[in-house]
């Protein structure tokens, strides 16, 4: 998964797309904000969400954050992995570390997700 092809939200989680499934997880940046991750509690896999619905709740040594949906959709999976080393997300936050996949909404729309360069340049804020 080259860091081109991923789009950026401006509450700092990353998307795949491919094949009209997305794969979500939290920024390198998200990440080094929060701290350590030590727990998460994994998405319901086939629960339908609307865009800005709570999909998931990360606790970290600093704060407990919730992951909104960024799309509408069709929770397809999520990273088991997850349940047993939330650290991946502090070690491969835009690999290892995903968090779910959903199937987007036939009319979900992309157009406001950044690019990695415009991202960059949003987080330097």
């Amino acid at each position: 998964m080259g860091n081109g092809d991923l789009r950026y939200t401006d509450t700092h989680e990353w998307l795949n797309i491919e094949d009209g499934e997305v794969t979500i997880g939290l920024t390198e940046y998200a990440q080094g904000e929060l701290g350590d991750i030590v727990f998460i509690e994994l998405p319901e896999v086939g629960r339908a969400v609307e865009t800005g619905d709570v999909l998931t709740t990360v606790e970290s040594v600093k704060s407990v954050s919730e992951i909104y949906a960024p799309v509408a959709g069709e929770i397809t999976g999520a990273n088991e992995a997850l349940d047993a080393d939330p650290g991946l997300i502090n070690t491969d936050a835009e690999g290892e570390g995903w968090i779910l996949k959903m199937m987007l909404a036939p009319d979900a729309d992309l157009s406001a997700f950044m690019t990695a360069e415009d991202y960059k340049a949003h987080t330097k804020g």
